[in-house]
């Protein structure tokens, strides 16, 4: 993959230590994206996101929301999420373990969401995020 401007900033939305630095640490090396914002949970995530976007900072480009966490799951993130207004489009993954067919239904139904990505992050997955970013 080539070094792209395009994605700027990833925000990664999970629980789990060891995926969080094993995600960051693919997409440096794959000159994907160098700044992240990581939160441990939906709820954390939600209450800091909002205000960045609403005052017009700088919002994430990419989104990974892991579904399985504590407090609010990925699901609630996301039904609190899309309520927010923003001008600026950003891409929503799913990356979670799960390989459950309901998951992968449900997250058919949210118009926002880009993708269901099962775990791990692979260098060929985030190819097609990159391809996804430029379209947009």
């Amino acid at each position: 993959m080539k070094p792209n401007q395009s994605i700027n900033l990833t925000c990664i939305i999970d629980d789990d230590p060891v995926f969080v630095f094993g995600a960051k640490r693919i997409m440096e090396i794959a000159d994907f994206c160098s700044n992240f914002l990581v939160f441990n949970n939906g709820e954390e995530a939600l209450n800091n996101l909002k205000p960045i976007i609403l005052s017009g900072e700088t919002v994430p480009d990419v989104i990974l929301l892991d579904l399985n966490m504590p407090i609010m799951d990925g699901w609630e993130f996301l039904d609190n999420f899309i309520k927010i207004d923003t001008e600026k489009k950003m891409l929503i993954y799913i990356v979670s373990s799960s390989i459950d067919p309901t998951d992968i239904i449900k997250a058919k139904s949210y118009k926002n969401l880009n993708n269901f990505i099962i775990k791990p992050i692979t260098r060929e997955v985030l190819g097609e995020i990159m391809n996804d970013a430029v379209k947009n």
